[in-house]
């Protein structure tokens, strides 16, 4: 029979070596070969200009557009020996993606001469249509005209794509009005918010501090599959996941694709991917296998959020355009496989000062770990205070197939830091009495300068199953998910822990004001967020259905579902607070709200349809051309005189299939009627909860029971979609 399934496994029982790729290069060789750092800078700007480039970078100090026209002469001569020949503004609007338009360095002076040229202008600022990317009601249809502007915190870059190379200039995208259309300036002012606040708090600490920046190292999991199994299955192009699928014999239950041995073809697309990253300046450490059959990880070393952002969105580019040129389809689905691990993006976050200070980490005298805790606390009570924030930061259509399942975190927010840590925060609860005085100084003492150094080192253990967990010397949020990208939840995340410290300082200066001297105001306001956010603190398994009770019991929010979880991003609270800090105003965060409940809809929309179109063309005619074998069997076995005991079997499989298919068809044309009906409600949050509950929870899974109930019925020539076993293991 043939189909583009057997054809697919046919294709890859011939692939061989030329899959490889040859040859091995020093890393530290090519590693930001084609990002224009400072020290590029040096080689090709005037003084002044890369003073000015370093001043922007720095300080924020604004370019103007004189000094512009330097910095993007050289610029293009740069790009040009490279063999550019256009340039983009490449930036990421609210699609979930990045967006560019290339023009081109050639153009005409007035005389008709050609010449090539790429002035401050076109380096600064270009102009989008604004309207043809999501709004939010932000912008009409028919206000078109919108900003992106250079962002010189985040190095220039040329892309290679085939034969063509293209410089490639990280923007800021804005409406024409000023607000913003994209997930970078919210970040970058986030940053800002985090910095001022915690410079003051540390000056309790360190006069010298006069900067503190956020970093942030991604774990990014991804699943890797033959390219032609996958194209024979149109719901994996269509949505990233496969929405019918039987659970093969073996899956991950042997645990031996954890750490395992890569394998060849893999390995192959890793080092081709790799390779174009750290000719980006992308600081790739770690590759593995994970848990699940086909499912991979790598992470990089830590950078600065800003930074670690754009190069996270970069890389899942590549990963996806590279895999092609393996014949791969790299999946970043948080769930493509149903039975099996979804995928997640880890986000280590912490915070370091221009001193060279791991705010999270501990030091070496009680003054220094007088500032770890005051940092370490402040970030608890932030969770605790905004854990709907959190949920809403993290909240998709895709991410809610494995929120709370056995390898991911739950979807209530709590936070894991260990025994001996918690041990620590009780002792500094309890210790002394109601009121602190000269004597408590011994307090700070506390034997934290003895411990604290060693329990983060060696005995402060993980658990997988926190959805916001203390590592170290960082906090890991392990519920993103791996589609997201992560400069959303590190925005909601550096503005919760800015307005935590903002609060800290006006108490803890009130203290100071009535008297106390600065350590024991400092630990007198620490005390009170550690007993006030006591309820966040859990160091069990989430997984388990006693947490969830008792995650009730304390008072801790589990919203499971997109539509509700996006409410959060829209209270007054969550308006002032991120209008306090200058991070987003009123319009953008109701702008981003309406947007992901529509991006919810359409997803559940579209992953509706395929099914219905799977079911129509691909799954019910081969089922019945399957039952039309049987019937025809039977009839023959009749006609032949023989008893029914001769063909039982056939008739009790004739049976079986006849009830799925009617199950199938019933369901398929229910759904459809129901996408009818909600297709119909105007408010966009009624309309995508009507999504979630009457089509995606109502039809789904009971449609993908019976299709995978016929997927181990029918005989197998007649199936049409690659099988979990082919996809999964077939290589």
């Amino acid at each position: 029979m043939e189909s583009l399934r057997f054809n697919a496994i046919n294709h890859l029982s011939g692939l061989g070596k030329e899959i490889l790729v040859e040859g091995n290069q020093k890393i530290t060789g090519i590693f930001g070969e084609n990002v224009f750092t400072l020290k590029t800078a040096r080689e090709y700007l005037s003084d002044e200009a890369y003073k000015s480039l370093v001043a922007s970078i720095k300080t924020g100090k604004k370019i103007d557009r004189t000094m512009g026209n330097h910095i993007g002469a050289g610029l293009r001569h740069w790009a040009e020996a490279k063999g550019v020949t256009h340039f983009t503004h490449w930036f990421q609007p609210l699609t979930g993606t990045t967006a560019e338009k290339h023009d081109s360095f050639f153009t005409l002076k007035g005389d008709g001469t050609p010449i090539e040229e790429f002035d401050g202008a076109a380096l600064i600022q270009q102009e989008p249509d604004a309207s043809s990317f999501p709004s939010g009601g932000l912008r009409a249809t028919f206000e078109a005209r919108g900003y992106t502007a250079w962002d010189p915190t985040s190095p220039i870059f040329i892309m290679n794509i085939g034969d063509a190379n293209t410089l490639c200039i990280p923007t800021i995208f804005v409406s024409y009005t000023g607000e913003s259309l994209d997930t970078k300036t919210p970040l970058l002012r986030s940053l800002e918010a985090l910095n001022k606040a915690a410079v003051d708090v540390c000056n309790y600490f360190d006069k010298n501090i006069t900067k503190v920046i956020a970093t942030l190292g991604w774990e990014q999991e991804y699943f890797v599959v033959d390219a032609g199994l996958a194209n024979a299955r149109p719901d994996l192009v269509m949505t990233g996941r496969t929405v019918f699928g039987h659970s093969p014999a073996k899956g991950q239950q042997l645990e031996d694709h954890y750490f395992g041995s890569i394998p060849e073809r893999i390995y192959a697309f890793m080092k081709d991917f790799e390779e174009e990253a750290y000719r980006l300046g992308i600081p790739l450490r770690t590759r593995h296998n994970e848990v699940a059959p086909a499912q991979f990880e790598c992470a990089p070393i830590y950078e600065e959020a800003n930074l670690a952002v754009d190069h996270n969105i970069l890389l899942m580019d590549l990963m996806t355009r590279i895999a092609r040129r393996h014949n791969l389809m790299a999946l970043l689905h948080e769930k493509p496989f149903a039975g099996i691990n979804g995928s997640g993006k880890h986000n280590n976050w912490s915070m370091s000062t221009d001193t060279g200070v791991n705010l999270l980490a501990p030091g070496k005298t009680p003054k220094t770990n007088l500032m770890f805790l005051t940092f370490f606390v402040n970030v608890i009570k932030a969770v605790d205070d905004y854990a709907d924030l959190l949920r809403a930061s993290i909240a998709s259509e895709s991410n809610d197939h494995r929120l709370g399942a056995n390898e991911a975190p739950p979807a209530i927010l709590s936070v894991f830091i260990g025994k001996y840590l918690n041990d620590v925060l009780t002792e500094i609860k309890t210790r002394v009495g109601d009121n602190f005085s000269e004597q408590d100084e011994l307090l700070l003492k506390l034997d934290i300068h003895k411990n604290i150094p060693e329990l983060l080192l060696d005995n402060t253990d993980r658990n997988r199953t926190s959805p916001f967990a203390f590592t170290g010397n960082k906090f890991e949020f392990r519920a993103v998910g791996s589609t997201a990208n992560c400069g959303i939840p590190m925005t909601v995340l550096n503005g919760i822990v800015a307005k935590t410290l903002v609060n800290f300082k006006k108490e803890v200066d009130g203290l100071i004001e009535k008297g106390d001297k600065k350590e024991i105001a400092i630990m007198q306001v620490i005390r009170e967020y550690i007993a006030g956010s006591e309820k966040v603190l859990f160091e069990g398994d989430g997984y388990s259905e006693e947490w969830h009770h008792e995650a009730e019991r304390r008072g801790l929010p589990n919203v499971k579902t997109t539509p509700l979880a996006l409410d959060a991003m829209i209270t007054d609270s969550a308006k002032q607070l991120f209008d306090d800090l200058g991070i987003y105003r009123h319009a953008e965060l109701e702008a981003r709200h309406e947007i992901e409940l529509e991006k919810y809809i359409k997803k559940v929309q579209i992953e509706s349809r395929i099914m219905g179109e799977l079911c129509t063309s691909h799954i019910l005619p081969n089922a019945v051309k399957y039952q039309n074998i049987l019937i025809e069997n039977i009839k023959g076995l009749k006609d032949l005189g023989l008893p029914e005991s001769a063909y039982a079997n056939q008739l009790q499989i004739l049976k079986k299939i006849s009830e799925h298919i009617a199950a199938v068809a019933d369901g398929v044309e229910k759904m459809i009627e129901a996408r009818k009906v909600v297709n119909k409600i105007e408010d966009s949050r009624t309309k995508a909860i009507a999504y979630q509950s009457q089509v995606k929870d109502a039809f789904f899974t009971k449609i993908r029971y019976h299709v995978d109930k016929l997927e181990l019925l029918v005989d197998d020539q007649y199936w049409l979609l690659p099988k979990y076993r082919e996809l999964l293991f077939l290589r």
